[in-house]
């Protein structure tokens, strides 16, 4: 399987916190051959607590837990990192990697995209938007977030675990 990995950070853009300590991960057509196996191999990496649907279309993030979405079908254009943050063209067999504090917003769609999306260990993410309140908050919770001891993609060895250390 040839499989393009990319990863790339993004600032705190003064409305969303991003993550200072752990960049976003694109893993490009890891699934092409095989979308319906995203939910059961994510899920096998004890990235649980999946469900399968869209991205919203406002910027959100979770403070509680980093996030994997992997594209069942159809393709979009999802802005990651607030408003100056990175364009993104996913297509089916895609997956993005989100650190916890990361926004991010689905810009367009064709009518068929669905993602599968999870969480290490099921955490049950919160659902934060842009609120200078809530700013420090999140960014302590932001920070007591583990790096996960697994690779959605490829378990006990893979570019997460190379990629994400605090």
């Amino acid at each position: 399987m040839n499989v393009h990995v990319r990863s790339f950070f993004v600032k705190d853009d003064g409305e969303v916190p991003n993550n200072p300590e752990l960049p976003v991960i694109v893993y490009n057509g890891v699934f092409a051959d095989d979308p319906n196996g995203l939910e059961t191999t994510f899920n096998r990496h004890q990235w649980t607590g999946s469900w399968e649907g869209g991205v919203f279309d406002y910027h959100h993030y979770h403070s509680n837990t980093h996030e994997v979405l992997g594209v069942r079908s159809g393709s979009a254009t999802v802005l990651v990192g607030g408003d100056a943050g990175e364009r993104l063209e996913i297509t089916t067999g895609d997956v993005l990697v989100l650190p916890a504090g990361t926004a991010h917003k689905k810009l367009t769609s064709s009518p068929d995209f669905e993602v599968i999306g999870a969480y290490p260990e099921g955490v049950t993410p919160n659902i934060r938007e842009r609120n200078p309140t809530d700013r420090a908050q999140a960014m302590n919770e932001i920070r007591s977030v583990p790096v996960p001891q697994t690779d959605p993609v490829f378990g006990e060895e893979g570019p997460l675990l190379d990629k994400w250390v605090k």
